[in-house]
């Protein structure tokens, strides 16, 4: 088997694919130091590739600061959608096979019906729009890609709406957490899994798909979850999205259909209150 690349190492999706990468002694599996792995540098880029000659590429690298990009747009866009057309290109030019991560974001969130690959994305966001424009590149550069949307990602890495319930419970006796935003938590090392099951496989179903845990939440039903099995007595206060503003405007329903890329790769998704126990221990 060839050599993966991985950008973005740094993020909790990267480290979740280095926890596995050294659970499963996983020697082909690279994950780049911030020098080499600049998706905006095109001549670093190139010279990695023509070091590695990856089979695979993950790119986890991506602009996710979602209220900040309002004011950075410009720089949102460049990561989002830049720095992913320079990945595309190359993996093009050498015949590599990119496993790229989108968002929920792509979508307004405006229905009530699980979200499926075909449904029109229209992103109310910068974040939204960039990474929906880092997704439209790909396929004019190769096509041998797998584009996965995900959301509301967690784990015991980086900053994240479970370590910051944790870190809120042992602080204070109340919380307030929004209630009328439904999607589905996503356990980071689930999604990691998943990308090196594609590879693994060496399935070339090559598309877009949906890929978040089963089951359907609110901020405020995840945070009692958070409370609940880790055994703190916070109490949860349910609040509307308008008592609590941000600068960037959240789709209201965005739970992912995952009927395709369980069909294509033969997955089996944990329920998102299994995975967050399996976190959580992680945590403790």
């Amino acid at each position: 088997m060839g050599v993966t690349l991985v950008f973005g190492a740094a993020g909790q999706l990267g480290q979740c694919l280095q926890q596995l990468g050294r659970e499963r002694q996983l020697t082909n599996l690279i994950f780049l130091p911030r020098t080499q792995a600049n998706i905006l540098d095109e001549a670093a880029l190139q010279s990695v590739f023509t070091q590695y000659r990856p089979t695979y590429l993950i790119n986890c690298a991506a602009y996710t600061a979602v209220d900040k990009a309002e004011e950075e747009a410009d720089t949102a866009r460049r990561v989002n959608r830049d720095g992913v057309e320079n990945l595309a290109r190359l993996c093009g030019e050498f015949g590599t096979t990119l496993l790229h991560v989108s968002t929920d974001f792509v979508f307004a969130g405006t229905g009530n019906q699980p979200l499926i690959e075909t449904d029109e994305a229209a992103p109310i966001s910068v974040y939204g729009r960039t990474k929906l424009e880092g997704e439209q590149v790909i396929p004019a550069h190769t096509g041998q890609y797998f584009i996965l949307r995900t959301s509301w990602l967690y784990s015991r890495y980086a900053g994240n709406f479970v370590k910051t319930m944790l870190r809120l419970g042992q602080e204070r006796s109340e919380v307030r957490v929004i209630w009328d935003q439904l999607g589905t938590p996503t356990y980071a090392l689930d999604l990691a899994d998943c990308l090196l099951h594609i590879i693994d496989s060496g399935s070339t179903a090559y598309g877009l798909y949906h890929y978040s845990n089963e089951g359907v939440a609110s901020w405020y039903d995840l945070a009692v979850a958070v409370f609940e099995l880790s055994g703190l007595p916070t109490r949860v206060v349910p609040i509307r999205t308008a008592e609590y503003p941000t600068s960037a405007t959240r789709p209201t329903f965005s739970v992912l259909d995952k009927t395709n890329v369980k069909a294509a790769l033969g997955l089996a998704i944990p329920h998102w209150r299994e995975s967050l126990k399996a976190c959580l221990r992680q945590l403790a």
